[in-house]
This record gives structure tokens, sequence and C-alpha cells, in this order.
């Protein structure tokens, strides 16, 4: 996502960052994205991550329910209780594919996220 290609393989990391300008209303912004590990061993060094934060984005599959509960069960609250006040923008993934019958007919068990669901987090 930091260097505009889809990655071909999934390595997982415990924390990653990326920095870069960018220009808002006419001024530069330095805009820093700091991928944080969602496993339960980094449950107690991961909210040190979140001091200084501006805002949070939470990604999630729009074609997977275990993605968007634990947005919901862990996810926010987390962030609400480490960091209370701080915005948090959620982003939902793979809209393409919450209609697509050929894609849920291959992966079975699937259980799409509804728009209604996703509001429902505000």
């Amino acid at each position: 996502y930091t260097s505009n290609k889809f990655p071909t393989d999934y390595i997982p990391t415990v924390f990653d960052n990326f920095s870069a300008n960018v220009v808002v209303d006419g001024t530069t912004v330095n805009l820093g994205l700091w991928d944080t590990a969602g496993q339960e061993d980094y449950n107690r060094l991961r909210p040190l991550s979140y001091r200084g934060a501006d805002v949070f984005v939470l990604v999630f599959s729009l074609v997977s329910r275990a993605s968007y509960e634990n947005i919901m069960k862990k996810w926010i609250p987390e962030l609400q209780h480490y960091a209370p006040g701080v915005p948090i923008v959620l982003v939902g993934t793979k809209l393409d594919l919450r209609e697509d019958k050929h894609y849920l007919l291959d992966h079975p068990g699937l259980t799409p996220v509804a728009t209604a669901q996703g509001e429902e987090l505000r």
C-alpha cells in the first residue's frame, strides 16, 4: 500500500512504518503510517506505539465477518482505552468482492459485511 503495488506474498510483521510528505489543502504534512502487530503476543507492547497518534486507521475486509468482528471487539475498544479522544477512521476493503457470486461460491463460509453493519461501528 505504500508503494502503489499489491504485494504478491503476505509477510507478517511485528511493526512496520512508512513516512511520506503529502500536500493537503496547499500545506505539506508529514504522514506517518505505523503497522502494528495484531497478534495476542503483542497485546502489552502494541499500546506503546499509540502515544502521539493524531488518528488511527482501522482496516477490515468487507467479505470477512471475522475481520469485522475483530475491529468491533478488539481494535475499537483497545484504541478507546489507550488513546481516548483520538479519531478512528474505518476502511472497508474488498468492496468489489462483497457481491461477487463467483468469489463467494469459491470461498464458502464467508459472510460479507453489509453497509449498515459497517456504519454501526461509528
